[in-house]
């Protein structure tokens, strides 16, 4: 990535960081490094990826982009002290003698991003036979303990929520490994093991046998440190009831990518939010859909070809997310997965994969998903649906979040896509600064955390990432990330993504 002329000074001495990311000058790399306030002591693992650790600093000449979806204020100046954002102010802003500066002009400045359907695992390669159908044993999903939180970090990801794990404990493990120094990564949010019921797609899921199943599944991860839980595909009405009963009696919430129960039933059970959007996961509409049964992925998408959003069915779904304060995950990275040419084929992406998993991707690009071969649905009319539904979802009055869920066929990656989920919410209808809004400070509503960040407010965490450019106005330039600060740590986003080249996929 080009990095433009950053500089810092300290008490008006000034100082280039130089044209490559890295080349800093002796006497700045000393005020860089110096100790910080920090909750925990870095690594040397960590600190080798540090560019920023000063207990004070100020981002100064710098387009503001704060999250609460108000314009974005340029030549402005931040000030950090102890991890948090102190003061926000114009060019002429008082700047405490004893502050690290650094000058950004031409940059931009967000909140960190709030991944919230954000995996730790990923589909390194996707076997399916003649028919479509998955070969034995199964869809089997690797865990990217290493690469994806470095990844998610790199691309400004601060925070995020697992959304369903493979590996729980390894998730807990990296969780603690992370809030105390050891290994670079962003908050994370764990969430417990999928609630499946009969019918898992692979065998590193449980089968739930039924309530009294479900129940002691949610009571034992949420004693292990599980934050959320969520239903999958399979699961019965009953179960679902017993789960959601179980977690809020913790004070936790269900979210769930759903078949066998409608979106209408889940919203009735209590579920306190839906994934994806209802596009290809609400069976709602499936002709002679049966209780408690999945009609499968490709009769929902059909069933959802017909009506408007502007019908008055989809109305009242619509409303009866809102009014019982249902929250929908948009994942459109995901989605256009399965329109032909989708998505941008980027440099980037193919860098940082092993190369079975390249060959794989680079299949999946070619041909169309087998598993809906014969079926005539249009799949580019649906995602353009599926915007138009979270646009109407946000117009009505409903809390829409965003992740990119680094699943699918092995195409999307952590990080990279969150940065494209938002840039396709821009696509969908929204403004750069309402969808930058939704991938942020609508995250930290949903997980309770508004107070600590997703905005970017004096007495807030200072979780910034420092964008070349300005995606206000030009959403692409949500991918310049040069410098992404934790708590008031600025990581060099280039040097985590050179660390995982050639990894994912394998760790």
């Amino acid at each position: 990535m080009k990095t433009a002329a950053t500089t810092a000074r300290r008490r008006g001495s000034r100082t280039s960081f130089g044209r490559g990311i890295g080349s800093i000058s002796a006497a700045i790399a000393l005020a860089l490094f110096a100790p910080a306030i920090t909750a925990q002591t870095l690594s040397p693992d960590v600190r080798a990826f540090v560019r920023v650790d000063t207990s004070i600093f100020a981002l100064t000449h710098v387009r503001v982009i704060d999250g609460t979806g108000a314009a974005a204020r340029d030549d402005a100046t931040i000030i950090v002290v102890r991890g948090k954002v102190d003061k926000i102010g114009g060019a002429g802003t008082a700047i405490p003698a004893s502050a690290q500066i650094l000058d950004l002009r031409g940059y931009s400045v967000i909140p960190g991003l709030v991944g919230m359907h954000d995996h730790l695992f990923y589909t390194s390669t996707l076997d399916r036979d003649s028919e479509g159908k998955l070969a034995p044993p199964g869809q089997l999903l690797e865990e990217q303990a290493f690469s994806f939180p470095r990844l998610y970090l790199a691309s400004g990801v601060t925070s995020i929520r697992t959304t369903g794990s493979i590996e729980t404990y390894t998730d807990l493990n990296l969780k603690n490994q992370i809030d105390n120094g050891r290994i670079p990564g962003p908050k994370m949010y764990v969430t417990g093991p999928y609630l499946e019921g009969k019918g898992a797609q692979g065998p590193q899921m449980h089968e739930l046998t039924g309530p009294d199943d479900a129940r002691a599944l949610v009571s034992y991860w949420a004693d292990q440190g599980a934050t959320s839980f969520k239903a999958y595909k399979n699961i019965t009405r009953a179960e679902l009831g017993a789960a959601i009963a179980e977690a809020h009696k913790r004070g936790l919430k269900v979210t769930g990518h759903l078949c066998s129960i409608t979106y209408p039933e889940a919203i009735a059970l209590g579920i306190d939010n839906l994934e994806h959007g209802p596009i290809g996961t609400d069976a709602e509409f499936v002709p002679g859909k049966q209780t408690d049964v999945c009609p499968g992925a490709a009769a929902m998408f059909a069933s959802w070809e017909q009506p408007p959003i502007a019908s008055a069915s989809v109305r009242a779904l619509i409303r009866n997310l809102v009014d019982h304060h249902v929250a929908i995950t948009s994942t459109l990275a995901v989605y256009e997965l399965l329109v032909p040419g989708r998505p941008p084929l980027q440099k980037r992406v193919l860098d940082a994969m092993t190369a079975e998993s390249k060959v794989s991707y680079l299949t999946q690009r070619a041909y169309p998903n087998p598993a809906y071969k014969g079926r005539d649905v249009r799949y580019d009319s649906l995602m353009a649906k599926e915007m138009a539904f979270e646009k109407a979802f946000v117009d009505a009055g409903g809390l829409l979040i965003a992740g990119p869920d680094p699943t699918g066929t092995g195409i999307v990656l952590a990080g990279f896509g969150d940065q494209r989920d938002v840039e396709l919410l821009v696509e969908g209808g929204f403004t750069p600064v309402a969808a930058i809004q939704i991938a942020t400070a609508n995250g930290a509503k949903f997980l309770g955390e508004s107070e600590h960040f997703g905005t970017i407010t004096p007495g807030k965490q200072a979780d910034l990432v420092v964008i070349k450019g300005d995606p206000s106005t030009h959403i692409a330039d949500i991918e310049n990330v040069e410098i992404v600060f934790k708590d008031g740590i600025g990581y060099d986003s280039a040097k985590l993504i050179q660390s995982v080249r050639g990894l994912v996929g394998l760790r």
